[in-house]
């Protein structure tokens, strides 16, 4: 009996699948393996205890796979590459496909075929296949840098926000209204006494003694916020989904190489093409409804060849896919 193994490195979780020809046999998971967040110690550790687990749960040995895909958040670094073909190799038997994460949601969504997947978790970013396979990306330029949509973005922007309006309201008007409410609200979930103590934690970097912020943990809040009726939590869940429409209706233009500079050019462009399926995965878009529908919103104005799966990939089916396919 040949075996398959699928891993989802992601930015913030990993998992993996063991299966058969017909079935999944056992599932695992663990943290992230990201080299920009973890050491390759602690990532390392963590990868082969996953597996481990994923053959112990399917009561298979390793050296039974056939064929391993592994899709891989930072797959752009050398560094991850090699590390992730040497930990492999090194517990797993058969052929070793490694690829991006983002190809594997792909794949999941789309089954080799073209189409866009806009992905939406820690970070951001949306990968498209053309019909002759080429690939093409708009995003995913990490959380300084871009990642905009992304629940490190949301975080972040809030927070910014929040700031902004707590600086534009009068002394007069005391310290009530909705900025210091969202204020308050991401205060109590790092758990801080003051707004002090936020803007301290926020513009904290990473050292030997404690991590960076994870902003990422407070896009929850800013949800739950904007669902309370907090009409500043609200425009950035609007704006979050907005530059996600942005990044799949760059690679839509990426796609069929339409030379309309903006996001209105690219919506006349596209009117009396064929549709182009799009299709999302992460927990923004997953879990956060007012982002997607902001996304959607847009991408009716942007892209109204766009035709939005009505539920989230799992990557690691695409991964499994193409695992089986060889």
């Amino acid at each position: 009996m040949s075996l398959f193994l699928a891993v989802d490195a992601g930015g913030t979780k990993t998992q993996c699948l063991l299966a058969d020809a017909d079935r999944v046999l056992s599932r695992a998971s663990t943290g992230t393996v990201k080299l920009m967040r973890v050491s390759e110690q602690e990532a390392t550790a963590r990868l082969k205890a996953m597996l481990e687990e994923a053959a112990e749960a399917a009561g298979v040995t390793l050296d039974r796979v056939r064929r391993t895909c592994f899709g891989l958040a930072g797959f752009g670094s050398p560094a991850a590459r090699a590390w992730a073909r040497q930990v492999v190799t090194g517990m797993v038997a058969g052929e070793l496909i490694l690829c991006g994460d983002e190809e594997i949601a792909l794949d999941a969504a789309f089954a080799g075929g073209p189409g866009i997947l806009v992905i939406a978790g820690t970070g951001s970013n949306a990968v498209g296949r053309a019909p002759d396979g080429s690939l093409c990306n708009a995003g995913g330029w990490g959380p300084v840098l871009g990642d905009e949509g992304s629940g490190y973005w949301i975080g972040l922007e809030a927070i910014r926000a929040a700031l902004r309006a707590h600086d534009r309201v009068q002394p007069r008007d005391g310290l009530g209204g909705v900025s210091t409410g969202l204020l308050r609200e991401i205060e109590r979930h790092w758990n801080l006494d003051s707004l002090g103590e936020l803007v301290g934690l926020g513009n904290h970097r990473a050292d030997f003694e404690r991590p960076a912020p994870d902003f990422a943990s407070v896009a929850p809040v800013v949800a739950r916020s904007a669902g309370q009726g907090d009409a500043l939590a609200a425009g950035v869940l609007e704006r979050a989904g907005e530059e996600l429409a942005e990044l799949v209706a760059l690679v839509f233009r990426k796609m069929t190489a339409a030379p309309a500079p903006t996001s209105a050019d690219i919506g006349a462009a596209s009117r009396g093409t064929a549709e182009v399926g799009v299709a999302f995965t992460g927990g923004v878009l997953s879990h956060i409804a007012p982002v997607r529908a902001a996304m959607i919103a847009r991408l009716a104005v942007s892209l109204p060849a766009a035709r939005l799966r009505n539920s989230a990939v799992d990557p690691l089916e695409g991964a499994l896919w193409r695992a089986r396919r060889g």
